[in-house]
């Protein structure tokens, strides 16, 4: 057998856990070790008073990013959930031990430091520190800094590499946080409250949607992972509650695209003795505060146009009906045969299948030709009933709904109706589907409206769709944490 000693110079996750054995053999264990955290980077920066160095103690927490070493001194960065640190650590004062356990650390590491504020010649704000513990040991080397995490499939399925090396991506998805954050205090300024409600149900209904499907073994019974959030939120109507939201997971088993997750986050909003208008009023309301308080600014602009959304200007109500004669070119268009309308969307580029109902025709030029235009602010009103069986039906037009779709940035941000609460309209109304818009028949739903459901105006508003637009991503993957990917 050789003595000599194996080369592991080459691998750094060897040479890190032979660095951690090492630190074991000498009595100290970093994933034994604690450290009381009392301030957050930001907010230690924000605690140096001007002109005041070294009266301000701080002790922080982070993993350690950068460092320059000096010799008899580093200047290290750490990382926390606020951004970065600059921390000044000088064998004179932290002493001869700790100074040369200090230099053995390496980038990834997770130290906590404790020592006063200071400003250094460059005017950076820096943390003197005059103690540090080591308290998780990285045993694998971060990604190469100057190229951060380019490989857009690791980025998703290693989020966590994502959101140390790329600011971008931490910011916007600590910005998504704050959105959420102000959603719920919006609503509640306005006296709704938050509620939850069941994921698993013995009905998909809300919405047209291939659901997941599981079994309950203590019950015997087969459940679908909901596909919407409204029918139990209108329930909670009937029993009282007048306002009510839910943000909470949806689940579609159906494909995958920048804008569509099998997972996904909804808001649902339910208003008694409100419409479609006042959901109107509400969503203009929510988005604009959004804009001021959160962002800082009512202008984003949108990345696939070039253009800039304002969300401060007039926001444009227009009907559905009246948008597709204008595209289409013809005032007669919805009296026209199925042949015709589908030998014009043919015309137009887009492909129909021969078993589409003339409302689907008329929807795939809609949602192909129309609503990519749609980049400003937009409300789309009365749609055709046959989209939607859950909202009234227009007293002045039955062949449309009460209801709009907010567009803007060519995509559907939030579609909102005037509710129906009348049980035998609204029985009809699920009978008479047709194509692929059907919904399952909650036959409890129908029970729980004959008991008789306040008129009230509803809205859903999806999360991640709306964090695309407010923090110009690319992709939906780019605003969900841990988006759904294919097993390795």
């Amino acid at each position: 057998m050789s003595d000599t000693t194996p080369d592991i110079s080459h691998d750094q996750h060897a040479v890190r856990r032979q660095k951690l054995a090492d630190m074991r053999a000498a009595g100290f264990d970093p994933f034994r070790a604690t450290f009381e955290q009392t301030h957050f980077s930001g907010d230690a920066l924000k605690a140096y008073v001007d002109g005041q160095d070294y009266a301000t103690r701080v002790a922080v927490a982070g993993r350690l990013v950068v460092i320059r070493d000096m010799g008899k001194s580093q200047f290290v960065k750490i990382l926390d959930q606020q951004g970065l640190l600059q921390l000044y650590v000088k064998k004179d004062l932290v002493g001869d031990e700790a100074y040369a356990a200090f230099k053995k650390l390496d980038l990834g590491d997770i130290i906590g430091a404790a020592g006063t504020l200071f400003k250094t010649k460059t005017g950076e704000i820096t943390v003197r520190v005059d103690s540090c513990t080591l308290v998780s040991k990285a045993l694998r080397p971060l990604p190469e800094k100057w190229h951060g995490l380019a490989d857009p499939e690791k980025i998703y399925r290693q989020r966590y590499l994502d959101l140390i090396v790329n600011e971008d991506s931490r910011k916007r998805l600590f910005l998504r946080s704050r959105i959420v954050s102000y959603v719920r205090q919006f609503l509640e300024s306005r006296r709704f409250l938050e509620v939850e409600t069941p994921v698993l149900q013995g009905v998909a209904g809300g919405a047209a949607a291939r659901p997941f499907q599981t079994h309950h073994n203590a019950l015997g019974a087969d459940f679908v992972l909901r596909i919407s959030l409204e029918l139990y939120l209108k329930r909670l109507l009937v029993g009282g509650y007048d306002r009510v939201f839910e943000i909470g997971r949806n689940f579609r088993n159906e494909g995958v695209s920048p804008r569509h997750n099998p997972e996904f986050t909804m808001l649902e909003v339910y208003q008694a003795y409100s419409d479609y208008r006042g959901m109107m009023e509400l969503v203009k309301s929510l988005l604009q505060g959004l804009c001021r308080d959160v962002l800082g600014t009512s202008e984003i602009k949108h990345a696939a146009s070039g253009q800039v959304i304002n969300f401060a200007g007039d926001w444009r109500e227009v009907r559905y009906k009246d948008l597709v004669r204008e595209v289409v070119g013809d005032s007669d268009w919805f009296s026209r045969s199925k042949d015709e309308k589908a030998a014009k969307a043919v015309e137009l580029g887009l492909y129909v299948d021969r078993k589409w109902e003339d409302f689907e025709i008329t929807q795939e030029i809609f949602s192909k030709k129309i609503e990519p235009t749609l980049i400003q602010p937009t409300f789309v009103t009365h749609l055709p009933k046959e989209l939607c069986p859950l909202a009234k039906i227009n007293l002045d037009d039955p062949s449309v709904i009460d209801v709009f779709e907010l567009t803007i940035g060519g995509m559907e941000i939030a579609p909102a109706y005037s509710e129906q609460n009348d049980p035998d309209v609204q029985r009809q109304m699920f009978e008479a589907q047709a194509g692929e818009e059907q919904q399952k028949v909650d036959q409890d739903f129908l029970l729980a409206l004959e008991h008789g459901m306040p008129p009230a105006g509803g809205m859903g508003i999806g999360i991640d769709r709306l964090c695309i637009l407010l923090t110009g991503a690319e992709s939906i993957r780019d605003v969900i944490l841990f988006p759904q990917l294919r097993p390795e």
